[in-house]
């Protein structure tokens, strides 16, 4: 009996130590995999940061061409445009550097932003601008529908040719529907809507809401469309 016994305390001795070093294996493991995890964390927070930071001053470069051009023809809607783009940059400044802001504030933005771009337009181009739904105690991301709204107007309208541009939002308390459209231009260049405005909102969206979004973008039919659903 005595070889059975001493058998026995070895196949023992050997489990302790196997299982021993499968916990150690799987300890390392983990704290491998959270340093993975934080230092991919780490840089996406970094490339979100640097992409905010690119977002914000082209969308004031737009925005103050298009004064610029008011002032050049003496237009007397210079001076309430300067005081929308003043509110436009009130809110960057205070509120857009955080990752979430109230939904309400973000569309006041926008809507100033679609105010100041009326201005220019003349009676060759109709805009449609649809707010629906309530908007309550709703975050979303500082921005993120403005490269959307910029291209509406930067690519949608043409001096020679009549279009029609389409901006619309539909809000319920667990989503967001924004969807635009305007008429695709052969004399206008392409290289926001396939460069970096469009790419760093693809990227935002992605580290901001996984699996948490729908963006469809076309320019199919003589139409550049974009339809993005997020959810809160």
């Amino acid at each position: 009996m005595k070889p059975r016994a001493d058998f026995i305390s070895v196949f023992l001795y050997l489990l302790i130590i196997v299982i021993s070093v499968i916990k150690e294996t799987n300890k390392k493991l983990q704290e491998t995999t959270k340093r993975a995890l934080q230092a991919e964390a780490e840089k996406a927070q970094a490339e979100l940061s640097f992409l905010k930071a690119q977002v914000n001053p082209h969308f004031l470069y737009n925005t103050l061409n298009n004064i610029y051009t008011l002032a050049i023809i003496k237009d007397d809607h210079t001076g309430p445009s300067i005081m929308k783009l003043s509110n436009i940059m009130r809110y960057i400044t205070d509120e857009a550097n955080h990752d979430f802001v109230g939904l309400q504030n973000e569309i006041d933005c926008i809507t100033d932003f679609i105010s100041l771009q009326k201005l220019r337009l003349t009676k060759k181009t109709t805009l449609e601008y649809r707010l629906e739904g309530l908007i309550g105690n709703q975050q979303i991301a500082p921005l993120i529908l403005m490269a959307f709204v910029e291209n509406v107007f930067k690519y949608g309208i043409s001096n020679h040719k009549c279009g029609d541009l389409v901006i619309h939002i539909n809000v319920t308390d667990t989503s967001i529907n924004f969807y635009c459209k305007n008429v695709l231009y052969p004399d206008k260049k392409n290289t926001e809507r396939t460069g970096i405005g469009l790419e760093n909102t693809k990227k935002r969206l992605q580290y901001i809401y996984p699996n948490k979004h729908v963006l469809n973008v076309s320019d199919h039919d003589g139409f550049f469309t974009v339809n993005l659903t997020i959810h809160f």
